[in-house]
């Protein structure tokens, strides 16, 4: 039987727009902006890292103990879609019951000398949370991104007069003061939906739609 040409490309479209389907999702930070403190008087920006970091001071793909020195405020994605198997307790936010699907996110500000910043952070995915206490950072490592050296942990959390609130859907607000070692905190986002598609479907799609295309040529 030969399968009309015009069926056969509407096979390949489907079959490679299942194929995309079928790739993992992600919960990424997506834009950020550095809008006030001495850090944006500085020249401080947003800046999205992609592990392993690039950092300039310190042992390399590493945070949190003076690695940067920097004005800018620093992001980079960690483990994404991971399914807890226990309560995850946050700072803002309550918890995330055992059982959720999460992605999360590192958001960092490492002056060096003394310096303020205020800026917004934006999110593909709903966030759930926010963790920025010295227990809590510690209790949820596990979500650390693999292969990224956490230094210095027993120094994290915000002090008296700094806040990192929720400001929307998707995105929040740093407002904090630091020197040395900076100011850390992890954001907790749902994970990217997306129609997962098994791959053999989408294969067996594929060939059909080649096979189609060649029976047609092959008849001409």
């Amino acid at each position: 039987m030969i399968i009309p040409l015009n069926r056969g490309i509407r096979l390949l479209t489907l079959a490679f727009a299942l194929l995309a389907l079928a790739k993992p999702a992600f919960a990424t930070t997506i834009s950020g902006i550095v809008t006030g403190g001495t850090a944006a008087t500085a020249g401080g920006i947003f800046v999205k890292l992609t592990p392993p970091l690039n950092n300039p001071f310190g042992p390399p793909n590493s945070v949190g103990d003076n690695t940067f020195q920097s004005p800018n405020l620093f992001a980079f994605d960690e483990d994404q879609n991971i399914l807890l198997g226990a309560v995850l307790n946050m700072d803002v936010g309550g918890s995330v019951p055992a059982g959720a699907t999460v992605a999360s996110h590192y958001i960092f500000f490492d002056p060096g000398p003394l310096q303020t910043i205020v800026g917004m952070i934006n999110f593909d995915s709903d966030i759930l949370g926010i963790i920025f206490s010295t227990n809590l950072l510690a209790a949820s490592d596990f979500l650390a991104n693999t292969g990224v050296n956490y230094l210095n942990p027993s120094q994290r959390g915000l002090e008296a007069g700094d806040s990192v609130t929720i400001s929307g859907p998707r995105q929040i607000r740093f407002d904090t003061s630091a020197s040395d070692p900076g100011d850390y905190v992890r954001v907790i986002t749902m994970f990217s939906p997306a129609a997962a598609v098994p791959e053999s479907s989408a294969f067996v799609l594929v060939s059909v739609g080649l096979f189609s295309l060649g029976a047609v040529r092959h008849r001409r």
